[in-house]
This record gives structure tokens, C-alpha cells and sequence, in this order.
């Protein structure tokens, strides 16, 4: 009798488990998700849980782990990141990447992560009531201090670095738990 009893709560345990992890998926599968990298961006997830999805994202996502921003990353936020493309990491100078990834370049790696991460969540709307306001541009304070510069050309999304350097918007709202992602095809370099 005992046998049947515990059998039978083994088996009320994995029903209920198994109805759990139903509705989980029924409820991801009914987010409206972007594709990013090959991978679908989760709304009900944070910053870094949908970037280490993304294939186009594994050198922001490496760099973001070596400067110990993770935990930043995953917290409440809001944030807005403006996320640089493994493409747009290419684009640096030979041994850019590498020297910063090294231990003893933390500080200047996380000043140049933190030079893409805005306080607050900004959608693509957001933005351009800004640009209008600002009769073409919208300067941003980010989380480093600095100040990027967005504007439009045409339709799309600029975003200029304090150097002069731009960078399109080439994803935008990409929804996250904690804030929106908006990709873009170059890296943002605060003044030195």
C-alpha cells in the first residue's frame, strides 16, 4: 500500500513538472521575439541570458565577461545597450580585441562596454522623438559618462561616438526583461 502511495505521488510530481515546463515553453513560444544571430530574443529574459544566443554576438558577449559586467547586465536595469556585431569588432584595429580582453586592461574594457550601455530603456520610438525634438540629432549621456550623438539618414538609425565614428542601427528593440538591445555595425570609441 505505501509502495502504491509513493507511486503514485512520483507520478502526480512528474505530471504537475511536466505541466510546468508545457506552459513555460507555451508562454515563450507566444512572446514576440526577434531574431538576433541566429537566435530568438526572448523579452522574458535579461541582457545577457538572449546575447549568449546570438551567433553575431560572441565577442560583446566574451568582452562583457572578462570585464565582469555580467552580473551588471543581468540586474533590474532598464537599460539600453547599443550592442556592437562580432563583424563591427572586426572592424577595429589587429589586436584591438585581444588587448583589451587581457586582465590587466579591465578598466579600459569596461569603460568602452559601459560607452554602449545607456540608463534607462529606449526603444527605436523613443529615439526618434528625441532626434525630432532635437531638430535631427539627440545627444546621450551613457552609463561610462560619455555622450553618443543619434541622428537619422534616411530611415535609419545613427549613432556617433564622440570621435566621429557612426555606427547603424541595424536591429532595433530587440525587448529584454531588463531593457531593449538595438545591434549595430561598428563599435563606439568614448573620447581618450
Amino acid at each position: 500500500m505505501k509502495t502504491l502511495n509513493v507511486l503514485k505521488s512520483v507520478l502526480f510530481s512528474i505530471a504537475i513538472f511536466s505541466s510546468i515546463s508545457v506552459f513555460a515553453q507555451d508562454s515563450m513560444m507566444k512572446e514576440k521575439t526577434v531574431m538576433v544571430g541566429g537566435a530568438k530574443m526572448y523579452p522574458s529574459k535579461n541582457i545577457v541570458e538572449n546575447a549568449v544566443n546570438s551567433k553575431d554576438h560572441t565577442t560583446l558577449v566574451a568582452a562583457v565577461k572578462a570585464a565582469e559586467l555580467v552580473d551588471v547586465l543581468s540586474s533590474e536595469g532598464p537599460f539600453t545597450v547599443f550592442a556592437p556585431t562580432n563583424d563591427a569588432f572586426a572592424k577595429l584595429p589587429k589586436g584591438t580585441v585581444e588587448t583589451l580582453l587581457m586582465p590587466e586592461n579591465k578598466m579600459q574594457l569596461q569603460t568602452l562596454l559601459k560607452y554602449h550601455v545607456v540608463s534607462g530603456k529606449w526603444n527605436a520610438s523613443d529615439l526618434l522623438k528625441m532626434i525630432k525634438k532635437g531638430k535631427g540629432k539627440a545627444e546621450i549621456k551613457t552609463v561610462s559618462g560619455g555622450m553618443i550623438t543619434a541622428w537619422l539618414k534616411g530611415k535609419d538609425v545613427y549613432v556617433t561616438d564622440e570621435n566621429g565614428n557612426s555606427a547603424q542601427v541595424t536591429i532595433a528593440d530587440v525587448n529584454q526583461s531588463n531593457g531593449v538591445i538595438h545591434v549595430i555595425d561598428a563599435v563606439l570609441l568614448p573620447k581618450s
